[in-house]
């Protein structure tokens, strides 16, 4: 019996986003003053609804970068995997975040329905504009890293929502000095909560799955027992187990039974590496060599026919 672990190489796609982080906090504070003074002044909803949208992103900003920065800690004797997990937690944070402050939102916007108040569409369309400008250029700063790392699609699907909910409260802006619907700003309000919690829910979903030890949704466990049983002199595969060390890293383990004693136990553990590593990602895997010998014995063997342990 042989164990052999492949340590994780970062992958060169995840890259640091401290300097985007930065920018896109300093940005949308900016842009979060603006939009709450011009709300309050003019009485618009739906200005000061996306002002605390905007606020509550900043601070989904923050815990992103606490997350991503936490998953660079160096392990130790206490957290052996280091503080990986850190996005994981991130990433539900955030998407609580945003639910609760929809919450509040959807509320207000139902409330003001009964009364509707007048406001002025033309700052509504000018702030608003501004917002699809930063919301989109802070979006752009996190695209690289947003289909590898869930903590960081979680900062840019936020920025992307936010750019296409100014394009509506501008539509908003355009069909009150159109019509003179006083309504038309609580409507808005409610559809901007609507497309948020959407989106967070999904957000909401992936992260809890991942911080309970689900697999990764990319990873098709069929497809992985079934290119490791295809190695040339393995027999056997179980204990089969995959899951996230954090939102851009996956880790597997598994038992690997050889056919025969005399199999080249350092082809199979090559060959497993980097069919691991070109197919699914996988670059921490842990895998135990057993002859058939001691196969018969391993007392976590029963789950064999499961297809998942």
């Amino acid at each position: 019996m042989s164990t052999h672990h492949h340590h994780p190489h970062p992958s060169p796609v995840v890259g640091n986003f401290n300097r985007a982080f930065a920018i896109g906090i300093v940005l949308n504070m900016a842009f979060v003053a603006i939009e709450a003074f011009y709300g309050w002044k003019i009485n618009s909803l739906a200005l000061l609804a996306d002002a605390g949208h905007n606020l509550s992103d900043v601070a989904g900003l923050v815990l992103a970068w606490a997350g991503a920065w936490a998953a660079k800690l160096r392990p130790n004797a206490q957290h052996t995997y280091g503080w990986k997990r850190a996005s994981i937690v991130a990433a539900v944070l955030n998407a609580l975040l945003l639910l609760v402050a929809m919450g509040a939102l959807a509320w207000e916007a139902i409330s003001r329905l009964g009364t509707p108040q007048a406001t002025e569409g033309e700052t509504i369309m000018v702030v608003a504009g501004v917002g699809i400008v930063i919301n989109t250029a802070t979006a752009l700063l996190f695209m690289r890293g947003q289909a590898h790392d869930l903590n960081i699609r979680g900062a840019f699907l936020h920025m992307v929502a936010d750019a296409l909910v100014s394009l509506g409260v501008v539509l908003g802006g355009v069909l009150y000095l159109w019509q003179g619907w006083n309504w038309i700003d609580p409507v808005m309000s409610l559809a901007i909560a609507v497309v948020i919690v959407l989106g967070s829910w999904s957000l909401l979903r992936q992260s809890v799955h991942l911080l309970l030890d689900g697999v990764p949704e990319r990873i098709d466990m069929v497809a992985v027992r079934q290119h490791l049983l295809a190695l040339p002199g393995v027999a056997e595969v179980h204990d089969l187990h995959v899951w996230a060390m954090g939102t851009s890293e996956v880790a597997l383990s598994a038992h690997v039974v050889l056919q025969s004693d005399p199999t080249d136990v350092t082809t199979v553990l090559h060959q497993a590496e980097h069919i691991l590593h070109e197919h699914f990602d996988i670059r921490h895997a842990t895998l135990q060599i057993e002859p058939p010998t001691y196969a018969q014995h391993c007392g976590l063997r029963s789950g064999v026919s499961s297809g998942c342990c």
